[in-house]
C-alpha cells in the first residue's frame, strides 16, 4: 500500500478553491477501477497535511510562519516569509495566504469526491471502504480545523464536490458563522471516529511503514477537542472586536456574546479522550540514561527524535527534515560538512529567559538562582565535561538545554569532527565573521528537534501534536471551567514531572498556584517551555489575545557584532508591528475577487 503521507496526488494544484477540476483529472472509472488508484487518490487527499519542517519557504507545503512569526525565533535570511509578517507588510495579494487557502480547499474537494466515489472500487472489501471513507471523512475536518485557525470563519462547501460545469452564480457562496465551522469540523470527527481503527501502541510498534500517518481514531478525537478548544478560546469567545464581520445578508460571523459552556466542552472532550486513550495507545515518552536512570534531558530531546514514540499522537511520515535541520545546525567553520549548517534561526532573549531554573523557578522568582552576570564551571546536561558557561545558562531546566544552542555549547554529533564547541560571538565557528550570511541573528540557535545525526539525515519523520499537548490543554480548558478541579494540577504536574523539574505543592516557593487567574499563568508558562519551537506558541498568543503584547515592539537578543564581554550584552535586533488584524490571516484577494459573498476580515 502507498504511504499515505507521500506526496503523489492526481491532481495539480488550482489558484483557488472554486478551481475545482484537477488539470489532468482521470475520469471516474479510471480512479476507482483499481485498489492501487484508489489509494492513490486517497495518498492525494492526505497530501496537505503541513509539512511544518519546511518554515523557512512559509506557504510551500503548507507549512506556516508559526515559529519564527512568534516570539520565540528570528529567521537571519531576509527572503524568510516570517520576517514579512513580522514587519507587518504582509497583504492580502500575498501567496502566504493564497496558497494555503487554496491547497486546502483542494483537499477538502478530493476528500468530498474520494468519499462519493470509493464504493465503486471492486478491489475493495466493504469493511476497507469504510475505513478509507472514515480516513478521508477525518482529514476533510481537520483541514476546515486548520483553515479556521488560520483565517476564522470559512466557507463550508458541503458534501457534494462542486461539478466542473457549475455556474457562476452557483459558486458565490459566503462564509458560514464560526459556530457552523465549529460544529460541522466536531460532527464531522465524531463520525469518522465511529469507523476508523483504533490502533494500540502494540500495533505501532510492529507496524508497517504504510501505517504511519494514517488518520486514527485517537487522531481525529484529539482533533476535535482542539477544534473545541479554540472556539472557546478568547479569540472567537464573544470577541467584539469582531463586532462589524458580517456577511452582506449582515450574518454575524463571530458570536458576540461569551459562553462559559465551551470551556466545558473542551475540557469534557479532553477528558473523554484522554479517558480512552492513556495510558493503553498513548503516554508520555520516558528514557533512561545509559546507567538505567530516569534522564529527564534525554526524554524531552527524544520525544522530538524517535519516530513514533508512545507521546506521538499526528505526525508525517515524510518531511523536509534537513531543510529544518540546516536551519538548526550551526556553520561550524572548518569541521565536517555534515555538521556545517545554517544556523539561522535564532532564539529571542525572551524565550531564552522563559524556560524555568532547575530548581523550577522562573528567573525573576528571587529564590531562584538565576545570575544575570559572570562565568561558572557547569556541565550541561547532553555535555561530556565542565564548560566556563555564562551564568544565564547555567543551572538552567533540562528542556532548556535541549531547546537552546548558545554560545559555547557542546554539540550533538560526535561522529565526524569529535567534540565541537559552538561558538556564536562575532569570529567564532558560527559567529557573522566566519559564517557570512549562516549565522544567527539572536547569538542563540534553536536545537529541539534536531537529531544527533549528520544534519542532512531526512529518515526520521515529523511530529506534529503529542500527548503532552493534550495535557496542558486540558488543564487549560479545566481551569477556565472548573477552577480548582484536581485534574488540573494532576496534569501540570505530570508535565514538570516529566522535565525534571520540581511539581507545584512540592515546596514553599513552589506552592500550588493560589487561584484561577494564578493558575492559568502556570499553566501559559509551562506550555511556553514544554511546546517550544512546535508551532504552537504562535496560535497560542492569537487565541488567548495577547499577541498585541507578546508579539510587538522591540526583539532583542546578544550583540553579535562583538566578541568576548561585549557579546554578552543584550542588543535589539528588530521591532515588530502587530496590530489587530494580524490575529487572523487575510481573506486572499484572489478569492474575494471571484466570490463576491465573501467579506474580508477586520482590518484587511
Amino acid at each position: 500500500m502507498t504511504t499515505l503521507a507521500v506526496i503523489c496526488a492526481l491532481s495539480a494544484c488550482k489558484k483557488g478553491f472554486l478551481d475545482q477540476v484537477p488539470d489532468d483529472r482521470l475520469t471516474t472509472d479510471k480512479i476507482f477501477k483499481t485498489r492501487e488508484n484508489t489509494l492513490n487518490y486517497l495518498s492525494g487527499v492526505y497530501s496537505r497535511v503541513p509539512d511544518e519542517s519546511y518554515d523557512r519557504f512559509v506557504g510551500d507545503r503548507n507549512c506556516g510562519p508559526w515559529t519564527a512569526a512568534s516570539d520565540e525565533a528570528k529567521y537571519t535570511w531576509s527572503f524568510v516569509g516570517s520576517n514579512f509578517f513580522n514587519l507587518g507588510t504582509t497583504v492580502p495579494t500575498q501567496g502566504y495566504f493564497s496558497g494555503p487557502w487554496s491547497r486546502y480547499y483542494q483537499g477538502i474537494r478530493d476528500a468530498a469526491y474520494f468519499m462519493k466515489n470509493v464504493d465503486l472500487c471492486p478491489e475493495l472489501t466493504a469493511e476497507q471502504i469504510t475505513q478509507y471513507k472514515a480516513e478521508a471523512r477525518a482529514i476533510r475536518a481537520i483541514y476546515y480545523y486548520y483553515l479556521i485557525r488560520m483565517f476564522g470563519p470559512v466557507v463550508l462547501t458541503g458534501d457534494e464536490p462542486i461539478p466542473p460545469d457549475a455556474s457562476f452564480e452557483s459558486i458565490q457562496l459566503p462564509r458560514n458563522t464560526m459556530d457552523d465551522c465549529v460544529e460541522y469540523i466536531v460532527s464531522e470527527l465524531d463520525k469518522a471516529a465511529a469507523d476508523l481503527k483504533f490502533i494500540t501502541r502494540s500495533v505501532y510498534n510492529n507496524a508497517n511503514a504504510h501505517e504511519y500517518g494514517r488518520v486514527t481514531k485517537g487522531i481525529a478525537l484529539a482533533f476535535k477537542a482542539q477544534t473545541l478548544l479554540l472556539a472557546a478560546s478568547p479569540l472567537f469567545n464573544g470577541n467584539t472586536d469582531y463586532a462589524t464581520l458580517r456577511n452582506p445578508d449582515g450574518t454575524q460571523l463571530i458570536a458576540q456574546n461569551y459562553d462559559a459552556g465551551k470551556w466545558k466542552r473542551a475540557a469534557d472532550a479532553y477528558k473523554a479522550f484522554l479517558t480512552q486513550f492513556v495510558p493503553g495507545v498513548y503516554e508520555l515518552y520516558k528514557e533512561n540514561d545509559a546507567q538505567g536512570s530516569f534522564s529527564p534531558y534525554l526524554s524531552c530531546r527524544n520525544v522530538m527524535l524517535t519516530n513514533w514514540n508512545s507521546e506521538w499522537i499526528w505526525g508525517r511520515p515524510t518531511a523536509g527534515i534537513s531543510v529544518m535541520q540546516y536551519a538548526r545546525t550551526p556553520y561550524h567553520s572548518g569541521f565536517a560538512n555534515e555538521i556545517k549548517g545554517g544556523g539561522g534561526l535564532g532564539v529571542t532573549q525572551t524565550m531564552v529567559d522563559a524556560y524555568f531554573m532547575a530548581n523550577g523557578l522562573p528567573i525573576t522568582h528571587p529564590a531562584s538562582g538565576y545570575v544575570n552576570a559572570g562565568f561558572s564551571q557547569f556541565k550541561a546536561p547532553g555535555d561530556v565535561a565542565d564548560r566556563s558557561t555564562f551564568n544565564q545558562w547555567v543551572n538552567r531546566e533540562p528542556r532548556f538545554y535541549v531547546g537552546v544552542t548558545y554560545d559555547g555549547s557542546h554539540w550533538l554529533n560526535t561522529s565526524f569532527s569529535g567534540d565541537v564547541i559552538t561558538s556564536t560571538q562575532f569570529s567564532g565557528n558560527s559567529g557573522k565573521k566566519s559564517a557570512g550570511s549562516d549565522f544567527s541573528p539572536t547569538g542563540y540557535i534553536v536545537r529541539k528537534n534536531m537529531s544527533t545525526g549528520r544534519w542532512a539525515d531526512d529518515a526520521r519523520h515529523m511530529v506534529l501534536m503529542r500527548l503532552a499537548q493534550v495535557y496542558l490543554d486540558y488543564a487549560e480548558a479545566l481551569n477556565e471551567s472548573e477552577p480548582g478541579n484536581p485534574d488540573i494540577l494532576k496534569y501540570l504536574n505530570l508535565i514538570r514531572e516529566r522535565a525534571g523539574v520540581p511539581q507545584y505543592g512540592t515546596s514553599t516557593d513552589l506552592a500550588v498556584p493560589a487561584n484561577q487567574d494564578a493558575m492559568r499563568q502556570a499553566i501559559r508558562m509551562e506550555r511556553r517551555v514544554e511546546l517550544a519551537f512546535e508551532c504552537v506558541r504562535y496560535f497560542d498568543t492569537r487565541r488567548w489575545k495577547i499577541a498585541e503584547q507578546t508579539d510587538a515592539g522591540a526583539f532583542y537578543g546578544l550583540n553579535i557584532d562583538l566578541d568576548g564581554a561585549g557579546f554578552y550584552t543584550q542588543k535589539q535586533f528588530e521591532t515588530r508591528v502587530f496590530n489587530k488584524k494580524h490575529y487572523l490571516f487575510p481573506i486572499p484577494q484572489v478569492e474575494l475577487d471571484k466570490d463576491k459573498q465573501l467579506v474580508q476580515n477586520s482590518g484587511w
